[in-house]
């Protein structure tokens, strides 16, 4: 069985399609072979909607209920409350009952490995595990950090919010160094890119400048597309909606970036064996 691999698609700016890269990144490697769960680590419940869900409060099991049941340590069945999607990817599903745990976790034993101990259970029947998280720096976001092995940072092209970046970086090297030494960032991915504006192509070249000699500046960049957000509100992928467009083919490149680095990186732990 293939070791599972968990990432984090984090920056605590909303607006930036953490949930659109979540979503479309997921369905991207179920459509190579790999067995994806994505979890929606998010009260507002986009990546929920965006799957096919819009009524997440009718939902009897959701992320919240698990860590509950986490919190409480009540036995938990790997399959309770999952919900599978047409085009490949399984859904742990979020509703507004996901911001209560925020007070809940405070509280709790262990609180930052809360989402950890439940994807252990998990993540065994899966390839990758991909967390939509939620636009803050909270107790529910620091549990992401904590279960994932790496962060994909995506950052909106129209301006370089450094501050926000700084902060960003900050606590994803405050978590590495106290909660999870493993934590790496995989890389910045460019959003919501126009490259005829000069702004566009700037703030490309400023990021290149400021973070490209200490972090992965993805090749990849997101374009901006109506098509693109149109997809949460019929449930399905860029790839089924818009089949061919620029952003289709915008995230499958970025699918075969995560993959060829995902090789480079099980061949550079072989040979340092």
């Amino acid at each position: 069985m293939s070791e599972c691999k968990v990432i984090a698609i984090c920056n605590q700016k909303g607006g930036v399609t953490k949930t659109t890269t979540t979503a479309n990144l997921g369905i991207g490697l179920a459509m190579r072979g790999k067995r994806v769960v994505l979890i929606d680590a998010d009260p507002q419940a986009d990546l929920t909607a965006a799957l096919g869900c819009p009524d997440s409060d009718s939902l009897q099991i959701t992320l919240a209920t698990i860590m509950d049941k986490v919190i409480r340590d009540e036995p938990i069945d790997p399959v309770e409350g999952i919900l599978y999607h047409p085009e490949g990817v399984a859904l742990v599903p979020s509703n507004m009952e996901l911001s209560g745990m925020e007070m809940a976790l405070v509280q709790a034993m262990s609180r930052e490995f809360t989402l950890k101990s439940y994807l252990d259970i998990l993540k065994k029947d899966y390839d990758y595990a991909i967390i939509d998280c939620m636009p803050s720096l909270g107790m529910i976001t620091i549990n992401a950090l904590a279960a994932a092995d790496s962060v994909i940072v995506p950052v909106q092209a129209q301006y370089l919010p450094a501050k926000g970046m700084t902060q960003l970086m900050k606590t994803i090297q405050r978590v590495k160094k106290q909660i999870n030494p493993g934590l790496k960032i995989d890389g910045i991915l460019l959003t919501l890119t126009d490259m005829r504006t000069n702004l566009a192509r700037t703030t490309a070249d400023t990021l290149r400048r400021q973070y490209g000699g200490v972090l992965k500046i993805y090749q990849t960049q997101i374009p901006i597309a109506i098509k693109a957000a149109e997809t949460s509100a019929v449930g399905k992928s860029i790839y089924t909606y818009d089949k061919g467009s620029k952003i289709a083919e915008a995230y499958a490149d970025l699918t075969r970036e995560v993959l060829a680095d995902g090789e480079r990186n099980k061949t550079k732990s072989a040979l340092c064996r």
